[in-house]
């Protein structure tokens, strides 16, 4: 897969390569696919590659113009969009995957424009995290599942619990030990003082994707021969 970036524009590294990955493994042609933070859009390139029909969204116009160009590049159709996660799409999907922003940040707000939005996400790195918990279950398929790529930093068993909150089976379908990147090396001290990091923290983090799966619900008949009420 060839993937280029304009300016300002996130790009792919090993999280990215790893949610990919996964993707290829879950989805199949004719399956609906959304790519939230799509950022390059290597994600989204995967599934398209794997005959799924792939939407990628993403907050950045460059974002979404570079995947634009990087179908092209790659001989896939993918339907960028330029948006703020659920709000740029309508219906649901079969899969839809995420990898946003999670590295906990020296400020509350997330930002407004320029790089750093591709990575802080507010003082826990929860901000996006977060809305993508609580939006996902109205925005998935019967059956069908989301995956989240994050670091143990902001939080494993709090995105496991929010997605459960919304009726979803949860589990952890890959973890990945590794040091931590540059970002993250650079700003330890400071997360370490204000306590959203153990003093004693070690130089690696733990990263996980954690797929949520909407069961499948069953049809009016069964419901009933169960004694379960559904509305008409």
């Amino acid at each position: 897969m060839r993937i280029l970036t304009l300016p300002g524009v996130f790009r792919p590294r090993s999280d990215s390569w790893l949610l990919a990955q996964r993707l290829r493994e879950e989805v199949g042609p004719g399956r609906r696919v959304l790519d939230l933070c799509t950022g390059s859009g290597v994600v989204a390139l995967s599934g398209a590659k794997a005959g799924a029909d792939v939407t990628a969204v993403d907050v950045s116009r460059r974002a979404a113009l570079t995947v634009r160009m990087n179908a092209r590049l790659n001989g896939v159709r993918v339907d960028a969009r330029h948006g703020d996660l659920f709000g740029a799409v309508s219906g649901r999907f079969d899969v839809i995957t995420a990898n946003p922003p999670y590295l906990p940040a020296d400020e509350d707000d997330v930002p407004r424009s320029g790089p750093t939005r591709a990575w802080d996400a507010g003082l826990d790195g929860r901000a996006v995290l977060d809305r993508i918990c609580a939006e996902v279950p109205a925005h998935l398929t019967p059956g069908g599942s989301v995956l989240l790529i994050h670091s143990d930093v902001c939080g494993i068993d709090e995105t496991r619990e929010q997605l459960a909150a919304g009726g979803l089976q949860t589990e952890v379908v890959l973890r990945q030990i590794g040091e931590y990147g540059p970002l993250m090396r650079e700003r330890m001290e400071r997360l370490k003082e204000r306590g959203a990091l153990p003093a004693d923290a070690a130089d690696v983090e733990e990263m996980v994707i954690i797929r949520g799966r909407r069961p499948v619900e069953a049809s009016p008949l069964a419901a009933r021969r169960e004694g379960v009420h559904t509305a008409a």
